[in-house]
């Protein structure tokens, strides 16, 4: 065997490996008994333990090396781009730290569940601080005297910045804003009512069908905060349901399965490879947020969802399409960021920012961060959070250690309108089938163009060969503008 072919029969043990480890987490938020968390947290930190000692292996490194030297083929050479990467990081990270993290994290998700069911922050702090010690510790030793909260960005968007963050979010902010200010000054239409929860689910089944997830290599499941896992053949997907809000378990549905299918239409020759997944979370983020937003909120869907909503419901008291089309799109005060509607959603992500910034750099403890963010709330939307479900402890991010994923989604969302504008060009007839219930057409371009290369390119090549030019915040401010301006008249 060459070096690389040596290279990629390890890298593709890893990667099972792994896939095998986040199947641990799957279970852990759906299956798995209450009563096993201190034995998964045991189990989660032995298969770090493995990962960790592949990926740090010197003689992965000099196979890597000698790869390096003889390999020529753009596809060979992006496999070792990522494995040159990975290595890199891996090594600057001790072993018992990887592990002592895995165990951490499994544990404090549990926590950070019965907190947040009880509304009780004080419960959650003391392991959240633990948390926030070994993340810093961990982007210590990750940025080797540079900043500490980029060397964690990395993990999620590879060549982004908190300088770079800064500039788009100052962009975005006000216009956002003034849009915000317009759309609450509108009376916006409702859900009243109830509706069944096996009603929710089996529409939910046919829209992540109609979307074009595959059933046959996934599966749909009920977790308290949604989420997909997986990649290739076995991708799995989250919803929630709440019978007052039909919408939330619908969304959810549909944003999981932009995930799921990135996922489920990468190139099956890069299976279990370092390109055989997506290239970030903010391209991650712009599959889920284009088929929940810009396709699954759209007039032409809206249309054909009120229909189907009627089959499945009867006469839920909404009148006629267009008036459906404005409760799914309506503005509103509210506390929680995967219920916010599009003008504000990234307001919430810029709050959530701030805030692990500050406690990254050491400037915030996590003893005040609930009454920071409870005064950085109520300064950015106006009004007090009323328990801390709604306000801190309503995102599992922390507990489970991901800072500097939070950025993301608002990448994803910039991205989303680049794409967007792209697709409606590509596309012409696209309101037609979107009428319709048809969605092929649209999820054919965004595999071809986005989802097939996994990670192939970096992030914002990946955007820029989709769209012709390199991302910028405009196309989906514009987007924003244009629909909530003839909603709100």
């Amino acid at each position: 065997m060459s070096a690389y072919d040596d290279l990629m029969a390890r890298e593709r043990e890893t990667q099972a490996l792994a896939q095998v480890a986040g199947r641990l987490g799957w279970d852990q938020e759906t299956m798995m008994p209450r009563g096993a968390a201190d034995q998964r947290a045991e189990e989660s930190g032995a298969m770090q333990a493995v990962l960790h000692a592949r990926r740090v292996d010197r003689a992965r490194g000099d196979v890597l090396a000698e790869a390096e030297g003889q390999a020529t083929e753009p596809v060979a050479r992006a496999q070792l781009r990522h494995i040159r990467r990975d290595y890199e990081r891996a090594v600057k990270v001790p072993g018992d730290l990887a592990v002592a993290l895995a165990r951490l994290t499994s544990r404090a998700q549990g926590q950070w569940a019965e907190a947040r069911a009880a509304d009780d922050y004080a419960a959650f702090a003391p392991v959240l601080a633990e948390v926030v010690r070994l993340k810093r510790e961990e982007a210590a030793a990750l940025s080797a005297g540079g900043t500490l909260y980029d060397a964690l960005l990395e993990d999620y968007e590879p060549g982004m910045s908190a300088a770079k963050l800064d500039a788009m979010f100052a962009e975005m902010r006000p216009r956002l804003v003034a849009l915000r200010g317009a759309a609450l000054a509108v009376e916006w239409p409702r859900l009243e009512g109830r509706f069944d929860r096996d009603g929710q689910l089996a529409l939910s089944q046919d829209l992540a069908q109609v979307f074009g997830y595959d059933l046959s290599r996934g599966r749909l499941d009920l977790a308290v905060h949604p989420f997909s896992s997986g990649s290739g053949d076995d991708v799995r997907i989250t919803t929630r349901v709440s019978e007052a809000d039909p919408f939330n378990c619908f969304y959810s549905t549909i944003h999981e399965v932009g995930h799921a299918c990135y996922e489920q239409g990468i190139d099956p020759a890069y299976r279990l490879t370092p390109l055989g997944q997506g290239v970030s979370m903010g391209v991650h983020e712009s599959q889920s947020r284009i088929y929940e937003n810009q396709l699954g909120r759209s007039r032409a869907f809206c249309g054909w969802l009120y229909g189907r909503m009627r089959d499945g419901f009867g006469d839920f008291g909404i009148a006629d399409e267009e008036t459906f089309y404005r409760a799914v799109n309506r503005v509103h005060r509210g506390y929680i960021r995967t219920e916010a509607d599009e003008v504000q959603y990234n307001l919430h992500v810029m709050l959530r920012y701030d805030l692990e910034r500050a406690l990254i750099a050491g400037d915030l403890s996590v003893a005040d961060l609930e009454a920071a963010w409870n005064d950085r709330f109520a300064a950015d939307f106006g009004y007090a959070v009323d328990r801390a479900s709604n306000g801190v402890l309503q995102d599992v991010h922390w507990s489970v250690g991901l800072f500097g994923y939070f950025p993301t989604y608002s990448l994803g969302n910039l991205y989303a309108g680049c794409l967007f504008e792209a697709l409606q060009a590509a596309v012409p007839g696209l309101d037609a089938q979107l009428a319709r219930g048809e969605l092929a057409e649209a999820t054919v371009w965004l595999r071809g163009a986005v989802q097939r290369h996994g990670g192939l390119f970096e992030p914002t090549e990946v955007i820029a060969r989709a769209c012709g030019a390199a991302p910028t915040a405009g196309p989906l401010l514009d987007y924003l503008d244009r629909k909530f301006g003839d909603l709100a008249g």
